[in-house]
């Protein structure tokens, strides 16, 4: 076994490598950006090496630098992890060609697998079941269009040479066609280098099931059960389990021989995914993922097994030790990925300092991430935070147990999906189970619920006042923000926003500890302080029920009342002094990123919900949109540049 192991990777992945590496007594070597120079897979690692700007580009998907500093620190292996540079053949070539073990599958493996089109022909020929459709080599958008309009609608356009869901276009109708082609390319070429697209017969509503396939270099191949990652959201999983829920023995059985199957086709040595889609008892082969995948810890917790380890143990040339027969699943295991999104946004990605990034230590729970508190969240990457993942006895088991483990999981900062997580796990659909890939669209609005505003408003209106208290130092009772008054306590008039909004509060301490909420003059609420604990107040209402826990950092309040959260800010009067809305018909850039298209020109006539601009931010587009009808007055960037965030990105009149 290698001793000295490069990590070419960061943030959660690389923190779950490092892990391991070290239990195996491995010295770790960590890589890492500009931006990521005080990033926990930095600190965990035994020494780290600097790459060079954020842009993967020029970091974490420059070959040349990474394999310099590899012969620098006498690095004896590399582990990509995943994304990056995890499944591109020149890479792993490279490494060969420099004398370093890649911990994963041999270049011609890699490349077998890299073109969708052309590994969906080979596994065709092979005798494994594939979806039809069009992966020819005349490749114009003109040429494209043709052939989606023979095919049919739906239809999804697929980069031939990408994965995890990145470019995927779903086209329900021939209206939409142009711009999802056009889309699926720029995201083709920016993330792949790849311009070469895809076309496929679209199931509505089939299953995700994929199979974990694990293959040694002395001929042994076998496959450690089967996950079901139905729960996506724009072709990104969120919530996946392990086995797959209710397939038939017979189907079962079937799936694991044909990902044997796709494995040995290609030659394939080390931990991989094959990936397809069920309807029925019927399944169609869609991609090889040659690598680890993000989900692999619900296999590891069915199986017993750490797959980083035997990645691992096949790149120094060990054999398998185990056999297929012994392979059985003890119990379930659910995993749900926290993400720096905002679902009340459209899953709007986010970036910033992280407040709180409170984990779950729960027994049967496992929290694997890449952030802690005081860490930054950089608008670079993909927007995974961590992963919680729970084990039971059975699915519901699983399931409870994610659920509260998700309720203590505390993310403040930057936005977060744990809500949304929380209520796609309490959803009787999901509960009652199987889901296809279209439970996310269906049950949109039972999944859109978070933290009540108007319910944890009081909470947070006590938390300003506590926190106030907190920070008087002189001691004197006259110092003290309490609203005392000889003849009773005066209300502490506090401003709290929330989406726009503004709702004026007050707060009135009484004699028993406890606060008097008033909203609008009327009686909101009481409630009494519990107890804080490393910085997060707890309150509860006075007359009994769930418990409140609250973070207040600056004009920032945060309360979370089981897994729901809302973020207000308070109204300071420095904050009230310089809060000055905007000019009217300015749209401004949330988040930093990169205009990848300009779709309409100065003086154009554009509808409400027009698309005005592209812009490409944590690896997925967003479309900036006309909030209402006018004309485009000016647009301050063109395609290419990069914007930060707060800034004008067009200036629209409005339509009278």
């Amino acid at each position: 076994m290698f001793r000295r192991l490069l990590i070419a990777n960061r943030g959660e992945i690389a923190c779950r490598i490092t892990r391991t590496a070290h239990r195996l007594g491995m010295h770790v070597i960590a890589v890492y950006s500009e931006v990521d120079a005080h990033a926990l897979h930095v600190r965990l690692a035994d020494e780290a090496w600097p790459l060079g700007p954020a842009a993967p580009a020029s970091s974490y998907l420059h070959i040349e630098r990474i394999l310099a500093i590899a012969r620098l620190a006498h690095a004896e292996a590399v582990h990509p992890g995943y994304g990056f540079l995890s499944e591109r053949e020149s890479f792993a070539a490279a490494c060969v060609a420099a004398g370093v073990i890649f911990v994963g599958p041999a270049p011609a493996s890699i490349a077998a697998m890299g073109s969708k089109a052309a590994a969906k022909e080979r596994m065709r020929q092979a005798g494994v079941p594939v979806l039809g459709g069009y992966s020819g080599e005349e490749q114009s958008l003109e040429s494209l269009e043709r052939q989606a309009l023979e095919l049919g609608f739906p239809l999804i356009i697929k980069p031939s040479g990408g994965g995890g869901g990145k470019g995927m276009q779903i086209v329900e109708q021939a209206a939409q066609l142009t711009e999802a082609l056009r889309s699926a390319r720029r995201i083709a070429v920016s993330s792949f280098g790849d311009e070469r697209l895809m076309l496929e017969r679209y199931l509505r509503s089939p299953r995700h099931v994929e199979v974990q396939v694990l293959a040694d270099g002395h001929g042994h191949t076998l496959h450690l059960l089967d996950r079901d990652c139905s729960v996506q959201r724009r072709h990104q999983k969120l919530i996946e389990e392990a086995p797959a829920p209710e397939i038939a023995p017979e189907v079962r059985e079937r799936l694991g021989r044909a990902a044997c199957a796709v494995a040995r086709e290609i030659g394939y040595v080390g931990a991989g995914t094959v990936e397809f889609l069920l309807e029925g008892s019927e399944f169609f082969f869609m991609e090889m993922n040659t690598r680890l995948q993000v989900e692999h810890p619900v296999t590891e917790a069915v199986t017993g097994l750490d797959l980083v380890e035997w990645q691992l143990r096949i790149a120094a040339g060990e054999r398998l030790s185990l056999q297929q027969s012994a392979i059985r699943p003890r119990g379930h295991a659910v995993e749900a990925r926290v993400c720096a999104e905002n679902p009340r946004r459209d899953f709007l990605p986010g970036a910033g300092r992280l407040l709180r990034a409170d984990w779950p230590q729960l027994p049967d729970v496992r929290a694997d991430y890449g952030f802690e508190s005081g860490d930054y969240v950089p608008a670079d990457y993909d927007s995974l935070l961590g992963k919680v993942i729970a084990h039971g006895s059975n699915r519901a088991q699983a399931i409870d147990r994610l659920r509260t483990a998700l309720a203590r999981t505390r993310i403040a900062g930057v936005p977060s999906n744990i809500g949304w997580l929380a209520a796609a796990l309490d959803s009787h659909a999901f509960r009652a189970g199987p889901v296809s890939t279209a439970f996310v669209g269906t049950h949109a609005a039972e999944l859109a619920r978070a933290g009540d505003t108007m319910a944890l408003a009081p909470f947070a209106a006590v938390a300003c006042v506590f926190a106030a208290q907190e920070r008087q130092t002189d001691g004197s009772p006259w110092a003290l923000a309490d609203g005392f008054r000889l003849s009773g306590g005066a209300p502490i008039e506090v401003t709290l926003r929330s989406d726009g909004s503004d709702l004026k509060t007050q707060v009135r301490p009484e004699a028993s500890g406890a606060c008097l909420v008033m909203i609008a003059g009327t009686p909101a609420a009481r409630i009494v302080r519990a107890g804080s604990t490393s910085r997060l107040l707890c309150l509860r209402p006075l007359s009994g029920g769930l418990q409140v826990e609250a973070l207040v950092e600056g004009e920032a309040v945060h309360v979370w009342q089981d897994a729901g959260h809302v973020e207000f800010t308070r109204e300071t009067l420095e904050s009230a002094r310089s809060g000055a809305p905007a000019p009217a018909g300015n749209l401004t850039a949330v988040l930093p990123g990169v205009v990848v298209s300009v779709l309409v020109a100065p003086g154009e006539r554009v509808a409400a919900g027009q698309p005005l601009l592209v812009i490409e931010a944590m690896k997925m587009e967003h479309a900036i949109r006309a909030p209402h009808a006018g004309v485009v007055r000016t647009l301050k960037y063109r395609s290419g540049e990069r914007v930060k965030e707060g800034t004008t990105l067009a200036e629209l009149d409005e339509e009278r």
